[in-house]
């Protein structure tokens, strides 16, 4: 379970962006990791919040004799939604961390507030340094802001655009189900033909010279 410092963060530059990365971020990323840290396998794809495997004696109730067992902790995969990334996240947290960031009011808020020090597992390390990459980005962006009448005008656009898709959906479903309805009797009328001539008991040639 022990890793190596440096190849964990090689990797989390790697994953994040270790050339336009500031250099706050990446050294805050430096002293958070240590040259040799013994975490949970399984904790690294994932956010634990501190959370690791525990190991112990349960102790039998009769004569007190000890056995060696382990507690694993709860985890659960939930999809969090990052209002700054503006997707989904879709990640392996414990019951605890879930109530972190229920705490903290987010997953964006739960990254940006916990320290580089807690983010004890290589998933955490990733998102934070990547959420607070793109914090930092849109703070550097210009903000531009509109007025109410402009707003109106936005608002007004796009229900006129949702009602000519609407229109146009519904001419796509008149036609498709003319076509699928011509195309129905024509089947109809040929099975029907069919029917005719297998159940007659004289050719079609005799038919019509009899008429």
């Amino acid at each position: 379970m022990a890793f190596r410092g440096r190849e964990m963060m090689n990797k989390v530059l790697r994953k994040v962006g270790g050339k336009d990365l500031p250099p706050a971020i990446k050294g805050a990323l430096k002293k958070a990791i240590p040259d040799r840290k013994v975490v949970m396998g399984r904790a690294q794809r994932g956010l634990f919040a501190g959370k690791h495997i525990q190991f112990g004696n349960q102790i039998s109730e009769d004569g007190g004799n000890k056995s060696k067992r382990n507690w694993k902790p709860n985890v659960q995969e939930k999809r969090l939604f990052s209002y700054i990334l503006d997707r989904h996240i879709r990640v392996k947290v414990t019951t605890h961390a879930i109530r972190c960031i229920d705490k903290a009011g987010g997953i964006d808020e739960y990254l940006l507030k916990t320290p580089y020090q807690k983010m004890d597992t290589e998933m955490g390390l990733f998102w934070k340094a990547k959420i607070e990459k793109k914090y930092e980005d849109l703070g550097n962006s210009d903000v531009v802001f509109f007025s109410p009448e402009d707003e109106e005008k936005f608002a007004q656009g796009f229900s006129d655009m949702k009602l000519s898709e609407r229109d146009a959906r519904k001419e796509f479903r008149r036609q498709l189900y003319s076509e699928f309805a011509k195309q129905k009797k024509a089947a109809e009328g040929k099975a029907r033909v069919s029917y005719i001539l297998a159940t007659s008991d004289t050719a079609p040639g005799k038919l019509i010279a009899n008429r």
